[in-house]
Parts: structure tokens; sequence; C-alpha cells
């Protein structure tokens, strides 16, 4: 058996101080807090990646069915094919019959109708169709730029007719090429025809879009080959050109038009496509193909740098397509550009150079942004939060302003009107009035005889003249250049104003020198 330990020496081992017990607490209390925050940390990161791998699984779950579905719109095709050829068949011998109707309905009207008139809808249609299953591309392009007065019909009927076409792509790309890439018009290029390649790439969309994968076009490799290569001409003219800057909008509209309807858009190419719509963002369908070209993403920031320029009112065009009323709300933005519009009115009162007509062109001005304004307001159903009866009243104001009317100039007398003629008639140009000394008197007095520096001095053998009649002021004998009518002395020389021969009495020694002055 061990030994018992003395009971005075166990007290004095056994006894722990009061600040070793402090320390052991504290220590405790740390431990506890600093677990309790690891264990919240843990918790959080396996909440965190538990969130992720849900959205993650019902990612892949959704792609998988997305490509379960067209696996199965694929194989479905595949396995309609033998009947939709069929129906295709079937569909080509209606066609054909209906195609020689058309023609012999038509047939007059197309060879003997240059300008291409017809009456009505069908008539339109008709002939559309004609070029259309003949495939004459060049005929039809002549066809259409005449008709832009009937531009909606053409829009309506455009698509049915494209569909009549072998090759509706290829029919298309011939039929623009007149004037895209590159105008083969030259310096002889009259009106810009940007609005009909327009009219005609969007027509062909329907009819080359898959009938049941609608996100895909039905264009042929090679005519996409084709395509591609006129998009990669037009980018090379852009630049010979000088840029964006000097590129009209309506070929900014058929290139970016051309890139969607032949699905040829690249992602390398998308600062470029940036640049042409923010310069071309006025245009109705340029949010559309922003979208359409792959920019959905940069839209916040394209619309940021249109609100900088100033053109306000085309941001709010792309808020509504693109869904960002809420952060660019667009009440505000109609304000900021009816301010800049008064601020614009104002410097053109200012302007000295537009006296006599600052008011008028600043009430224009004020207008035109009123009038967009309040159209956007209809447009967009926005009337609750911002009324637009001040506006139409403020308009109304403005169309009262008149263009102030220029002050009459009272034009002097004829000065070419020979002071014996009683009829007012005017002499032919004077020469001789253009020479340096040339002098015109307008008094009855005597005049003073001024040589002509043309002339030589005359020999002192010649005798002076003798007392001339005072309506000349000139040695001159042809002209007279007298504003002030001197009916008195008029009335004694009637015939010389008119017959020129008179003055031969005058001395024929010095008449071909007269001549000479004459006509030099």
């Amino acid at each position: 058996m061990g030994s018992i330990p003395d009971p005075g020496e166990l007290t004095e081992l056994a006894q722990p101080s009061f600040d070793d017990f402090q320390r052991q607490t504290s220590l405790m209390t740390s431990c506890t807090l600093l677990w309790k925050e690891l264990s919240d940390h843990f918790s959080s990161l396996e909440q965190d990646l538990l969130t992720k791998s849900e959205a993650l699984n019902r990612k892949i779950c959704s792609l998988d069915n997305q490509t379960n579905e067209s696996l199965n719109l694929l194989r479905h095709r595949e396995s309609t094919l033998d009947d939709a050829l069929q129906i295709a068949l079937r569909d080509i011998d209606n066609r054909t019959e209906a195609a020689l109707a058309a023609l012999s309905r038509v047939k007059e009207d197309v060879a003997g109708d240059g300008d291409g008139e017809v009456d009505n809808g069908d008539g339109l249609m008709m002939k559309l169709k004609s070029f259309c299953l003949n495939m004459d591309a060049l005929g039809f392009w002549g066809f259409l730029i005449g008709k832009k007065k009937e531009l909606e019909g053409l829009r309506a009927e455009m698509p049915e007719a494209l569909e009549e076409c072998i090759d509706p792509a290829k029919f298309v790309l011939e039929a623009i090429s007149e004037v895209f890439p590159v105008d083969k018009r030259g310096d002889k290029g009259g009106n810009d025809l940007g609005w009909a390649c327009v009219l005609v790439l969007e027509s062909l969309v329907p009819v080359m879009v898959d009938p049941v994968l609608k996100s895909r076009m039905l264009v042929t490799p090679s005519v996409k080959e084709l395509a591609k290569d006129v998009a990669e001409k037009w980018k090379v003219s852009l630049e010979e050109r000088g840029g964006v800057e000097n590129v009209k909008t309506p070929d900014v509209h058929t290139f970016l038009q051309h890139l969607v309807t032949f699905g040829i858009v690249d992602s390398d190419d998308l600062q470029l496509y940036r640049k042409l719509v923010i310069a071309s963002a006025w245009r109705k369908h340029m949010p559309k193909l922003a979208l359409s070209l792959g920019l959905s993403d940069q839209m916040p920031d394209m619309i940021e740098e249109l609100i900088s320029k100033g053109q306000q009112l085309d941001a709010v065009h792309f808020t509504f397509e693109v869904g960002l009323v809420d952060k660019f709300p667009p009440v505000p933005l109609l304000k900021s550009f009816l301010k800049d519009a008064k601020k614009v009115a104002a410097s053109i009162l200012e302007d000295p150079n537009n006296a006599g007509r600052a008011s008028y062109l600043a009430a224009r001005k004020e207008q035109s942004a009123l009038k967009a304004v309040i159209k956007c307001i209809e447009e967009y159903k926005l009337e609750a939060e911002f009324p637009a009866e001040s506006l139409k009243k403020r308009l109304e104001q403005l169309e009262k302003v008149k263009p102030e009317k220029r002050k009459q100039v009272v034009v002097p007398a004829n000065k070419r009107t020979r002071a014996s003629n009683s009829n007012g008639g005017h002499m032919p140009p004077a020469k001789a009035g253009r020479l340096t000394n040339a002098y015109v008197s307008s008094f009855p007095a005597a005049p003073t005889f001024v040589r002509s520096p043309s002339h030589g001095q005359y020999p002192a053998a010649l005798p002076p003249y003798p007392s001339p009649p005072h309506m000349y002021g000139s040695r001159s004998p042809s002209y007279a250049y007298s504003p002030e009518p001197a009916p008195a002395i008029a009335a004694s020389y009637p015939s010389p104003p008119m017959n020129y021969p008179a003055y031969g009495g005058y001395g024929n020694v010095l008449a071909p020198t007269y001549q000479q002055a004459y006509y030099r």
C-alpha cells in the first residue's frame, strides 16, 4: 500500500489561483464562439453548394429536355419525309396550273405596260408571282422600285409571291445585287433604294424559316456562302467610304437585315454591329435587329450611350423593346428630350444668322420634338404618368407661328432705258459701260466728255463735235444710261434712240474707232 500524503501538503497543491480560473473561463468562451462561427460558415457553404447543385441539375434537365425535343422533332421530320414529298409533288401540280392561269391573265399587262400599273391587289400579286415563277430577278427588281407608293400592298403580298420561286434566297440576292453590297449605278444612281432591299429581305424571312424549328433558317450551304461573300464585300466598301460615320442609314439597315435573314451573324463582329445600330438608332426596326444580332447583353450600355448623346427618344424605344423600363424609366427621358429641344430652339433665336426667321425655325424645332414625344406617349400608353394635354396645347400655339415675310427690295429704275424712248424700251447690254472711265450723267445739263482709255488721241486736224444732244453723257455714241427721263430734250430727237445708223452724222471718219471700242 502506498503512503498516505500529508494533509497540509495536499491543501497547498490543490489551491488554484483566481486568475487562472478567469483565464480558463475566457479561453473556453473564445473557443465556443470560434466553434459557432466556424459551424455557421461551413453550414452556409454547404447550403450554397446545395443551391448551386440544384440549379445545375435543373439546367441539365432543361437542356436534356430540349435535346430530346429536338431529336424527336428531327426523327419526326425524317419519318414524315416521304409523306411531305408526296404533298410537295401534289402542290407542284396545283401551283403549275395556277401559274399558267395567272400568266395567261397578266401576259399582256407585263409585256405592254412598262410602268407596271395595276388596278388592284390581285393584279399586283399576279405580276409579282409571274416574275418569281420565271425567276426573273432583274425584271422583279425593276417592277418593285417603281411601286414605292404601294409599299403596304407590297409588304403584304411579297412573302406569298416569293414562295413561288424555285430558290427564293438566290432570287433575292440576285434581285438586290443592283444596289447591294455596292451600288452598280455609280454616279448615275438616283434615289436611295435601301427601302426596297429591306422590304425584300424582310419578306424572305417567313419564306425561309423552318416550319418546325422556327429559330432556324432553311438556307442551303451554297447560298449561305454567297451571302457571306456579299457581307464581306459590304464591310470592305464600308472601310473605303471612311467608316460608320460616312455610311447612309438605309445602307446600314440593309446590311444588318441581310445578316439576320440569311443567319450569318458573326460573333467576332459584334462591336461593328453595335456601332452600326447606335449610328442608326432612330430607325424603327433597329431595337429588334439588335436583339437578332446577339446584342442583348450589351443593351444596357447601348441605352446609356444613346442617353449620353442626347438621343433620349431612341433610348425609350430600346428600353421597351428589351424590357428595361424599370432600369431606364421613360418619362424622365422624354422630359429631358423636350428640355434639350427647348435649349436648341433658344440657341436658334440667339443666332444672328437667323435674323428674320429665327422665331419660325425655333418653333419648327420645338414642334418636331413635341410631335415625337406625343407619339411615343400614345404608343407606349404613358398618359397616366405623362399627360399629353399640355404638350398638345403648346403644339397648337407653335403651329400658329408663321414665317416672317421678307421685305420687298426696291429695285432702282433700269439704267438701260433710253431717256428719249417714250415707251420705256430696254437697250442691249452696254459693253462700253464696263470701261474704266465710263461716266453717265443723269442731269440735262451739257455733258462733260470723258475720253475712253481704249481710244487713242484724236488728230488735231479733226473738227470738234457739234453740240451733242443733252441726253448723252459719254463719248460712246451707242449708249446713254440716264435713269431720269428728260422729256423736253428727248422730244427734239425722236429717232436716234432706236435707229443706230442715225449717228453717222456726227463724223463718219471716227465711226471705225467707236466700233472698235464697242466690241472690245
